[in-house]
């Protein structure tokens, strides 16, 4: 079932800022056992839910009628297959164009799995594979529902920003004799911004909120087996339990290689999200800055390269490797080569802008992406009104730095095995992704720090 969000006759008056806002929402929690995704280590279905999954919508539109959809999501990230599909239906039933529509996921680790994600990460029979098969159909149809409702429920409104911050993220980067490994790294880069983005009717009745933080929905590790939000499920209930008839949305930031902490309780993630509301309940309160229009965006992909590929030989040598991931990739590549000759050797990576006037710009890039990312593009951008995310359209690969990538570890290497390609990126990846989300906030018209500078 899709609703929509709170309607209420001040919502037809004239908004000052000239913006109309939609919002829905739907359970998205499988209704049978379904694999679960985010840790090859499980065994087993599914075994009920903590708390239900959702998907939701936030649908603007501007004064000169350009409109926006922004989709969250309870999932851990979105397969390319889907959200291109999803995309193509709502630009044929709607008209609303690649570039307005952006699909993000909190990158929930009790979350379903779902179709080609991941796929190096799960030994399923086939009765378990068609269940996935099954739900991403099912959750397909409803994102696009979802997108319908949410621009049907447009009502004049006011939009307004804010930030706090959120401290429970710690690096997980451990460095250790034998190389990096995923610990606790107290001295390692976070960023603790909470960036929200409040959603009222021209009388000043919250409608929505919108909000993100930089850290893995991992709280919850591989033992557990229901369904849940982890931290971000839970931060979003505890917003919209203290404002009732309103609806709270979550995007993951660029968290890629940070951790809550501590974890492995459910307690922890119900603490963790507590926290999160908390701030985002202060930045509610406090000040907040107009979000005026013009609405503008921008998507478009660049290629990153990989670095190149093992050669046949050393495939064939890894299957005899004890690690059954390594061997099962192995012999995935080995296939390829002997269909098509060679190896995927770069990527065409999506990333996405929207320009709120000159007010809010939001940058959402693809993949899990880690927190060096967002904090070089605030310093060569200008921290003042500017949002990063990642998890943003489809999340395919881990996305390293060229720092990382020389340190090594499992965001750098050991992850592609299980995201499917043939091995790590090149360290031109992070001036391919930095210089392209230079372009595009020019293209949008932000008035930036500095001019791109490799």
């Amino acid at each position: 079932m899709v609703w929509a969000g709170q309607s209420t006759a001040a919502q037809t008056a004239k908004s000052t800022t000239g913006w109309k806002a939609g919002l829905a929402k739907v359970v998205i929690t499988p209704e049978k056992p379904v694999w679960m995704a985010g840790y090859a280590s499980r065994n087993k279905p599914s075994e009920g839910k903590v708390q239900d999954l959702y998907a939701k919508a936030l649908a603007l539109e501007d004064e000169k009628g350009k409109r926006l959809v922004l989709v969250t999501s309870d999932l851990l990230g979105f397969p390319r297959g889907l959200t291109e599909t999803v995309a193509v239906q709502v630009q044929r039933q709607l008209g609303l164009p690649r570039s307005q529509l952006i699909l993000t996921s909190s990158h929930t680790h009790t979350g379903p799995v779902l179709r080609q994600s991941l796929i190096g990460s799960y030994n399923l029979n086939a009765e378990q594979a068609a269940a996935v098969e099954e739900y991403t159909r099912q959750l397909q149809a409803k994102i696009v529902t979802l997108i319908e409702t949410a621009t049907k429920d447009l009502a004049p409104a006011k939009l307004s920003f804010g930030r706090g911050e959120a401290h429970f993220g710690i690096n997980r980067r451990e460095p250790t004799p034998n190389g990096v490994k995923i610990g606790v790294n107290q001295n390692g880069p976070v960023d603790p911004d909470v960036p929200v983005l409040r959603i009222e009717s021209p009388q000043g009745g919250l409608r929505g909120v919108l909000f993100s933080y930089a850290c893995h929905n991992t709280t919850l590790t591989g033992e557990f087996y229901q369904f849940s939000g982890d931290y971000a499920g839970y931060a979003q209930a505890a917003v919209e339990k203290s404002h009732p008839g309103a609806t709270a949305l979550f995007m993951m930031g660029c968290g890629a290689d940070i951790n809550p902490y501590p974890r492995s309780q459910l307690e922890l993630a119900e603490r963790h999200g507590e926290t999160l509301a908390q701030v985002v309940e202060q930045v509610l309160s406090g000040s907040l800055s107009p979000v005026r229009g013009p609405l503008k965006t921008a998507f478009d992909r660049v290629m990153v390269p990989l670095a190149p590929a093992p050669t046949r030989e050393e495939f064939q040598a890894r299957l005899s490797d004890k690690n059954i991931f390594r061997k099962q990739h192995a012999e995935r590549m080995l296939a390829r080569l002997d269909r098509d000759g060679k190896l995927l050797s770069e990527y065409d990576y999506p990333i996405q802008v929207l320009q709120f006037g000159d007010d809010l710009t939001l940058i959402g890039l693809a993949g899990e992406v880690v927190v060096d990312y967002a904090l070089r593009l605030k310093r060569e951008l200008g921290s003042k009104g500017l949002w990063v995310v990642g998890y943003s359209n489809e999340v395919f690969a881990y996305i390293p730095t060229a720092r990382i990538l020389k340190e090594g570890g499992y965001e750098a290497v050991d992850s592609m095995i299980y995201y499917d390609l043939p091995g790590p990126f090149a360290p031109e990846v992070e001036e391919r992704i930095i210089k392209k989300a230079h372009e595009l906030v020019r293209r949008s018209g932000r008035k930036t720090k500095l001019a791109y500078k490799p």
